[in-house]
Formats: C-alpha cells, structure tokens, sequence
C-alpha cells in the first residue's frame, strides 16, 4: 500500500484491528440460514419461465439491456405493467419503480422533506434511510427504538428547536419488519399517533413483503393512514429491485426531483419481466404454499430456541429474521466459523453494522428450511455458546 492513501490505509488498519474487516466471499454451498430468499423464489426455474413469456408480449422487451434511464429510453412497457399491479395488489393509488431499495430511499429522503421540514426516524432504522435524509434539508431527529414516547419527546424538541412548529411538515420513518433485530413496531398505535399529531408517516416493508404476504401495513389495514411505503423485490420475491407506494401526486414528484431515480440507468426488461413473474407465482398455489411453510418454520424456529434453553439471547421476532445477541466482534465471527464448519451458513453482524456490544448471528429462516435442519442449527449453537 506503498502508494495507498496514508488515512485510508490506516482505516482499513483499524478495521483489522478491531476483528471488523470485511472481505467479498464467494458461494459457500452450505444449508441456507442467511440468505433474504425466504420463499425460496431467487432459486425458482418457474420464474424464468414467466418471465419469458411477459418478455414476449411486447414491443421492445426482448432487448438485452434497458438502453437509457427511465426519463430517456429506459422506460419499456413492462414498467407500466408492474407498477399497475403493484398499485391495485398492495392496495396503493400508484407505485414508482427504482433500482433498488436503496436507490429508493436514497430518493425519496434526499428530495421529499424540504428545508425546514423534520424528520424524526427510528435509530435502528436502515443505512439507506439514513444517508438519504443526511443528502436532504430537513432537519433529523432519531428516536429509541420502537419507543412512541420518545417519539412524542423527539418531536416536541424538533418543533420547540424549529420555531415555526406550524409551518413544517414532520416526516415520521419506521420500518415495518428491521432487518438487524426482526422485531416490528406496533403500527396501529404509531399510525394513530401520526394521525393525531397530523404528522407523515413513511414505512419501509422491506423484509415484510412475501414473509406477511402483502406487508404490515396491509395486514393491519393502514394503507391509508401511511403516505409512502417502500417495499424491495430482493428479498421474498428473489430478485432486483424495489417501489415506492404512495398518491398519484407524490409519484409525479419523486419522477421529477428523486436523483437516484433520474440519473440511473434503468432496469432490463427481463428484470421488470422477474419482477411480475415473482408477483404471479406468490400469488399462485406454489406461493401460497411457501408463505405457509414459512410461517410454520418461523413458529418451529422458536419452539427450539425455547427447547434448547437459548431464549435470554435471541431477541423476540415473529418474522423471519431470528437474531442471537452474542457480544464482541471476535466471539461471534468464532461461533459462526463452527457453524459454518458443521455446514449452516449463518453470518456473524459485527460493530460497527450494529453498535459495540450487541454483535450477532441473524439467522434468516426460509421455506425451504426443514425441521431437522433447524433443530441441527440450534443444537450445533448450544453446544457452541456452552
């Protein structure tokens, strides 16, 4: 590194030091407890074939690359296909295509709330969110987590801190499933404080979508309590990509000021054409049957966590995303390696991805993940933390 950077070089020093230091590993062909496939989807031959046959219905779609972005050439017939039927199935006045879920959150918060606006958002919520409001001019405050008082102490601050409480809208960020703790906030308790206190409220579904069918938000009835919804296609669904929900008015928007939007490159039609394969097969048999399979391998998961007696380090999670507390980045990267070494890949989240301290293995439970093999995991996790 003779000719490196001298700070740079130090950084990445300091991340070796700290046992931090990440690397790109390749496929690792062990038992799947990490990856965001929960339905099994990303590995589906169905969908490929789908995806032809969408490809085929129009002018244009069979092009190997987008061509442009969006505004220029990118925009093919198969975006207007996709943002209809996520518009009527997630029960939204319209829907807005990116790239990708941080492509999208990127957008939305470095161009939706205005100087002088606030924004108050959940401290766990995703890096996205939070370098799209640090790219934006509104002011941010971030609450503990799933804790609505703070919220209402948070918001109090903002406005007093403001000094036009009256003149600036409130932006109010959550997400409906997080994807370092898998726990969820009470949404009807925070839509009805939004809506008491007149303040905005955006969700991300990311890690809900496909795991609670249609997301939280829908299961509990608060489409229209909430004013935009990000919801992500690389996860359940097994593909590239993400939407936001929202009004007709607020799409026209995002097209106009959203950067990552404008001046990206758009999707190839055979990504749009996965995309709607992966709507139409949760929506069929097959995926009606992961989703319940799902659900049984999340209740099975944590029967076994209480049967191993493991309950006081996993946090509490009805979602697919299982997380064990373990604590210091070198003893988790150890238990993992003994998991990996008995053939389950589970992933060690080190400092600085989660605060010093609360370093942790997330395990990602799938459809496809069978009852022995759970009851392996957890035993090989036992005997490991013993």
């Amino acid at each position: 590194m003779s000719n490196f950077p001298k700070k740079l070089a130090q950084k990445i020093a300091g991340r070796k030091a700290e046992n931090a230091f990440r690397k790109l590993d390749g496929p690792r062909n062990l038992i799947d407890f990490s990856s965001n496939d929960y339905l099994g989807f990303a590995t589906s031959s169905k969908l490929d074939e789908y995806a032809q046959g969408f490809l085929k219905t129009g002018k244009g779609n069979m092009k190997c690359g987008a061509t442009g972005s969006r505004l220029l050439t990118g925009n093919h017939e198969l975006y207007a296909k996709l943002e209809n039927h996520l518009a009527i199935f997630h029960n939204a006045e319209a829907a807005l295509v990116f790239n990708s879920g941080y492509d999208a959150n990127l957008g939305f918060f470095s161009s939706v709330p205005q100087r002088n606006d606030i924004v108050l958002y959940d401290e766990l919520c995703h890096a996205s969110i939070r370098d799209g409001i640090k790219l934006g001019l509104a002011k941010s405050f971030k609450f503990e987590h799933n804790n609505f008082e703070d919220l209402q102490r948070k918001l109090d601050l903002a406005k007093e801190k403001s000094g036009q409480a009256d003149a600036v809208e409130v932006y109010v960020v959550t997400e409906s499933v997080f994807s370092m703790d898998g726990d969820s906030p009470d949404l009807l308790d925070l839509a009805e404080l939004c809506k008491e206190k007149a303040l905005r409220l955006i969700v991300d579904e990311a890690h809900a979508v496909g795991v609670f069918n249609r997301g939280r938000v829908h299961e509990w009835s608060l489409e229209d309590q909430v004013f935009a919804r990000i919801i992500t296609f690389g996860k359940a669904l097994g593909c590239h990509g993400a939407a936001i929900l929202g009004n007709h008015e607020l799409k026209e928007y995002l097209v106009n000021f959203a950067r990552s939007l404008i001046y990206s490159t758009a999707l190839s039609p055979h990504a749009i054409g996965m995309v709607l394969a992966a709507y139409q097969e949760m929506q069929g048999n097959h995926g009606l049957k992961n989703m319940r399979q799902l659900r049984q391998s999340i209740t099975f998961f944590n029967h076994e966590i209480d049967k191993n007696g493991l309950r006081s380090c996993f946090k509490k999670s009805d979602s697919a995303i299982q997380v064990c507390q373990i604590g210091g980045n070198a003893k988790v990267k150890a238990i993992a390696g003994v998991l990996i070494e008995k053939g389950f890949d589970v992933r060690p989240i080190l400092a600085p991805t989660v605060p010093k301290h609360q370093e942790r293995l997330r395990f990602c439970i799938h459809s496809f993940n069978t009852e022995e093999e759970i009851k392996k995991v957890l035993q090989t996790l036992k005997t490991s933390l013993e």
